[in-house]
Order: C-alpha cells, then structure tokens, then sequence
C-alpha cells in the first residue's frame, strides 16, 4: 500500500518540486524586502515631519511675527495617516497616496489630491509585494505541482497497478494533492514568519485572518486543479486548461471589470471639480469685494462681527476669497465622491464571486490601504483643515502677531484608519468555490 511517506519521497526527490518551492520562496523574501522599504521610507517621512514642522513654524514665526495672514499663507499643518505594518504585505494604494499631507489653510480642494512625485514607470509596473506572490505566483505553483498528478500515472502506465493495490483510487489522488498542499502550506507559513519579524508585524486578528484567507486560496486552486484532473485527460491538456483559467481569472477578468467600472462611472468631475474651485477663487480678484464678504459670513455667520473692509487688500477678504474656492465647488466635490464610492461598491459586488479579486480587496482593507479608506483618510483631513481654520480666522482678523500664539502645541495629528471587514465574510466565496468544485470532482474521480 502506498503511504503518505512515500508521496513525499516522491515529491523530495522531484527537482521540478525542490526548484520551484525555493523559486516562491525566494520571490516571497524578496516580496517582504520591497514591502519593508515601503514601511522605511513612510516611516522616515513621518520620522522627519515631526522636527521639520516645529522649525517650519519657528522660521515662519522669526519671519512674519507681526503678519499672521502672511505668515498662515506659508505654513503647513502635518496629518498623517497612522502607518499598519501589514501594509509591507499588501501595499494596495500606499504607493501612489501619501502617509503625511501638510496642508495650509487656503483652500482645501487645491491642496486635497496633492501627492508625492513618485516615478510613473515603476507605478506602471507595479510592486512585487506578498500578496502579489499569493495571488498570482502560488496559483502557478499549484498548477506546476498538480496537473500531472493523474496522468502521469496513466501516462507512464502505472495506473492499473495502483487501481489493484490501493483501496480507493479517490483516496491515492487526495493523499498525492494533500502532500503537494502541505509543501506549499510550509512555504506559505514560513513567508508569514518572516514577515512578522521582518515588518515588526504584531500577532492580531488582521494578521492571522489575512494568513487564513492565504491558506483558504491555496486550497481553492487545489480544488480547482483536483477538478481539471478528474477528467482524466493529459497532462498537456490540464495544464493548458488550468493556465488558461489562471490567465482570465489572474489577467482577464481584473482588466476588464476595472475597463467596465470606468466606463460605467466615468469621473469628468475630477477636472470639472479643479475648475470649479480654480474660478471660485481667482475670479474674485477681478469682482467687488463686498460679496465676497457677504458669501464668506453666510457661510460662517459667527465672523460678522468684522464688519465689511472693502478698501484696498486685506486678509479677511483674502482667506474669503479661499473659502469661496471650497465652496463654489461643493456640488463637483460631492458628485466626484458619490463616482468614487459607486466605483468602490460596484467593485465589492463584483469581487464576491471572482476569489483572487475578493482576496485582494480583503488584504488591501486589512492592511488599511485600499481606496475607501484612503477616501476617509481625505475626510478626516478637511476636518482637520476646518479646524486650523476656526482657530486662526479670528486671530488673522484681529491682526493679532505670531507670538501670541502657542506654536508648540501644533504637534502632527494622527489618523487611524478604521478596518471594518469580516474576514469571515471574506472567507465565503473561497469557500463555497472550493466546496462546489469538490462535490463535482467527487464522482468522476470514483470512475476512474
């Protein structure tokens, strides 16, 4: 009778199985050496800005003591998104959108999707991080381990043999597929080890869900393979077939959504929104000053008290020139980011039912770096913004000097993004695929 021992014999002595178990391994390090610079380097940001931001406002204040509106035109506030280590793992937007924004109280909206200069042709191709292994590299894997495990036998003219000695055929097949799993499951596991010390990653339940929903996908593309092989065709034909379905689960499908998604939700409120708040702003220095007092008080009536300078440059008219810019483009704003959600939302609903996009949804939401989070991350930024500008408008109106004011209690603020998913949830469509393909493999194995 044919042992698990033997199978894994079998697979030790296999160099195809030795060389491409240490190709993902190697490929996996490397992974978590790309995401630990990406920590690094956000980590030296935020590092830098906390000494960079109190010798900004004490140069600014040496500078401009006796003009506070002068001096408030230069100077910027840090909010930084809270970094979460698991963004070594998944990197999602992190690249593109910033940790720490360092905004003025001018206008909002022209300062709202300021970013870093960031190389375009290393956005173009992306970052090799782990769940870019997970996804797309261990699904290959699974494919090279198991889309002969069948025929072969059948090839080489050893399969009556094992139909006469082995008690269930089902059962020989299962038992080759579980040592191949547990090979990969040890790869796997030793990946997230190393990136628990290699990330400073504590051991919490984002960790260990995303470590599950991990293991569960490897076990879809398992089941997916055990149903190609079921059929008991070659082995060039299952692995055309599987690569195939690699290919338009992977690559097709993931582009095409997004090209559907975009043209579904097309945004042109992004330019209309930078216009918008464009004119609302620069318009006003070519119109009387009156109104745009008039428009600045109904918008914050508690200001009335300065009354209606309209005689040559002032501040109070100035700063309301800049909030006329946020509000003249409130309509654009809100459409943009109504466009925005619809394009989230419908990208949830579609996942659900395609495992590798719903993974890495899953894992860009863990990891805190998925646009709806990032979206947040903006709201909670203008909500800081409003808040240096109730603070200062007062004090910039009534032409009080820089040093009257505290300047060390303007710390950086911090955000922490909210991770409001249910890995289980998650964990649903990987599940049920897995479980569907197993029912329908079941009984054609048993014709073998």
């Amino acid at each position: 009778m044919i042992t698990y021992k033997l199978f894994l014999q079998q697979c030790i002595r296999s160099k195809e199985v030795w060389i491409s178990l240490l190709l993902i391994t190697l490929l996996g390090i490397i992974s978590l050496v790309i995401g630990s610079k990406h920590l690094v380097r956000q980590q030296e940001a935020i590092a830098e800005i906390k000494t960079y931001q109190q010798q900004h406002f004490d140069r600014q204040a040496s500078l401009h003591n006796e003009d506070l509106g002068l001096l408030l035109y230069y100077t910027k506030f840090a909010y930084v998104n809270n970094l979460n280590p698991l963004a070594g793992i998944s990197i999602g937007q992190g690249d593109v959108n910033p940790t720490v924004k360092r905004i003025s109280i001018k206008t909002f909206e022209a300062q709202k999707f300021d970013t870093d200069l960031v190389n375009p042709m290393n956005l173009q191709s992306g970052n090799l991080d782990l769940s870019f292994v997970i996804i797309y590299l261990f699904p290959l894997l699974v494919i090279v381990l198991t889309f002969n495990a069948l025929s072969e036998e059948t090839e080489t003219g050893t399969w009556r043999l094992v139909a006469i000695q082995t008690k269930s055929k089902l059962g020989f097949l299962i038992s080759k597929l579980l040592i191949r799993l547990a090979l990969l499951y040890i790869v796997l596991i030793f990946l997230f080890c190393i990136a628990k010390f290699m990330l400073n990653i504590p051991i919490n339940d984002s960790f260990l869900s995303i470590l599950g929903l991990s293991m569960l996908y490897v076990i879809f593309w398992f089941t997916l393979s055990f149903f190609v092989i079921s059929f008991k065709k070659s082995s060039g034909f299952n692995a055309l077939l599987l690569l195939s379905i690699w290919l338009i689960l992977i690559i097709l499908l993931p582009a095409g959504i997004n090209a559907y998604i975009s043209s579904k939700y097309p945004v042109p409120e992004a330019l209309s929104t930078a216009i918008a708040q464009r004119d609302g702003y620069h318009t006003k220095w070519d119109t009387e000053k009156l109104p745009t007092i008039k428009k600045f008080y109904s918008h914050y009536p508690q200001f009335k008290k300065y009354g209606y300078p309209t005689d040559g440059f002032n501040w109070l008219w100035y700063y309301a020139m800049q909030q006329m810019g946020d509000d003249d483009s409130k309509n654009q704003r809100e459409a943009l980011s109504k466009k925005i959600k619809l394009r989230e939302r419908t990208s949830k609903q579609i996942a659900s039912v395609i495992p590798n996009m719903q993974l890495q949804l899953a894992f860009n939401l863990l990891a805190g770096t998925s646009m709806s989070q990032h979206m947040e991350y903006l709201q909670g930024t203008e909500g800081f913004h409003e808040e240096l500008r109730l603070f200062f408008y007062p004090k910039i109106f009534e032409k009080q000097q820089a040093d009257t004011i505290d300047w060390h209690r303007f710390k950086p603020k911090y955000y922490e993004a909210k991770t409001d998913i249910n890995p289980f949830k998650s964990m649903i469509p990987l599940l049920l695929a897995s479980g569907v393909m197993i029912l329908i493999s079941i009984p054609l194995t048993r014709k073998l």
